[in-house]
């Protein structure tokens, strides 16, 4: 080509949630069953969405109105309604103008990094959401700015390193929090995130909180909202349906902008994410239409406690597998929908194996293997899991994190399947470690 094509932050766009997918394909063809544990699908899972919440949708695709645009920020109406939902938290307050909508937080998040200046940094969580961490590091063609999440505390966030990290680099403009936390199904205590927030008020920082668990909390877990806690500071909270509902394919997600007032800057940007989404004319309709009709339905509250629970039981269930199980970190789950675990140190080394029974997928494997000579210790555990259990999870070391571990759901819907898919998960573990 006469010029460069690709920037140089291309490099740092990796999603290893999907890209496992490729080599359980391979897998696959070779006869093994696959058990998928990469991704939050519920559906894929054998979530069965309630008939009366189909309904509802179906009554609204017989609306003619259904089928044409839409207000560039989203249906006035859906918007108006979850404004009110936020002020009744009683915390910062917000209009039908502060909401605007994408067409799934993947696309909101992308969106966001992109029209910050290169040298404006985000610094967020690690293990990371990949969806966050590349979007971020793409931007500004460089490696993600991180704090750590500790294994040995609960998953809580390391306040030291953030503060730190914070200050002494000026380039930061943000921070961000995923509450309840993927991947590692934490959710942050009420005096953490005022700490967080205290942290962003002392730097003149814009706060960013994904929030699309945030009614996806069971076992206890009791957490704040960051309209309840940011007070006069700049932020914006994402949120959506995929998993509340859940709706993924529906690619329905939001933003609120909390206290544009603030600051000009900040202002700025949300008025550019207003344009740039004016310019694609808008997002998609239906599912912003269903989210009054469905969430107003007297049996949305039970229903949504019904599911929480069945995720609470789903989530002791593996910690009864796996809690005491030797050469692992393991910290039960309390929001979203997966566990982290992390081996401990010194427990992952070279040459360690699983048998492998069938020839060509061992022929695979070696061939994975070779093709990665510098391979994380964990992923290459992932690899062997996959083609001798046909489980298939994702390595932390993909999560922009030096921890080694990997990432599970907490998703099955059958008992049994859930029972038999993790105890052998369990007899991997071990058979690996033992080799």
């Amino acid at each position: 080509m006469r010029q460069k094509l690709l920037r140089e932050g291309s490099k740092e766009l990796s999603y290893e949630i999907r890209g496992i997918v490729k080599k359980a394909e391979q897998v696959k063809a070779q006869g093994q069953e696959i058990v998928w544990e990469n991704i939050g699908d519920p559906i894929a899972k054998g979530f069965h969405v309630p008939d009366w919440v189909k309904e509802k949708i179906s009554a609204l695709m017989q609306e003619n109105a259904t089928y044409g645009y839409c207000h560039s920020k989203g249906v006035l109406e859906t918007r108006e309604y979850l404004a009110e939902k936020t002020n009744a938290l009683g915390g910062a307050q917000i209009t039908a103008e502060d909401i605007l909508f994408f067409n799934g937080l993947g696309d909101a998040i992308a969106k966001l990094y992109q029209f910050l200046v290169p040298t404006a940094r985000i610094i967020g969580p690690s293990p990371a959401y990949s969806t966050h961490s590349s979007a971020e590091a793409a931007h500004a063609n460089h490696q993600p700015i991180t704090y750590n999440l500790d294994p040995h505390n609960g998953w809580l966030p390391d306040l030291e390193d953030l503060y730190l990290k914070v200050k002494y680099n000026p380039n930061i403009v943000g921070i961000l929090v995923i509450n309840p936390d993927n991947p590692t199904g934490m959710v942050y205590p009420e005096h953490i995130l005022r700490n967080i927030v205290e942290i962003a008020k002392e730097f003149n920082l814009i706060l960013i909180f994904d929030e699309i668990y945030m009614n996806v909390t069971y076992n206890g877990a009791e957490t704040k909202a960051l309209a309840e806690l940011i007070g006069d500071r700049p932020g914006i909270s994402l949120k959506g349906i995929s998993k509340e509902f859940p709706w993924p394919g529906s690619r329905c997600g939001w933003m609120e902008f909390y206290n544009r007032e603030a600051d000009r800057q900040f202002d700025g940007l949300c008025s550019t994410l207003e344009n740039a989404k004016m310019i694609e004319v808008c997002a998609t309709k239906l599912p912003q239409l269903s989210i009054p009709a469905i969430m107003k339905d007297e049996r949305y509250p039970a229903y949504l406690e019904a599911t929480k629970e069945k995720i609470g039981k789903r989530s002791q269930t593996i910690t009864d597998l796996l809690g005491d199980v030797e050469g692992i970190y393991f910290n039960p789950t309390y929001g979203a929908f997966y566990n982290t675990i992390i081996f401990k140190e010194g427990a992952l080394k070279p040459g360690q194996k699983i048998a492998i029974e069938n020839p060509e997928i061992q022929k695979a494997l070696d061939g994975w293997m070779a093709e990665d000579p510098e391979m994380p210790l964990d992923k290459r555990f992932t690899y062997y899991l996959l083609a001798s259990k046909g489980i298939c999870v994702v390595p932390i070391s993909s999560f922009c994190s030096e921890l080694k571990g990997f990432r599970v759901t907490l998703l099955e819907e059958d008992g049994e399947t859930l029972h038999n898919t993790f105890s052998r998960l369990k007899e991997g573990i071990e058979e690996y470690l033992g080799s």
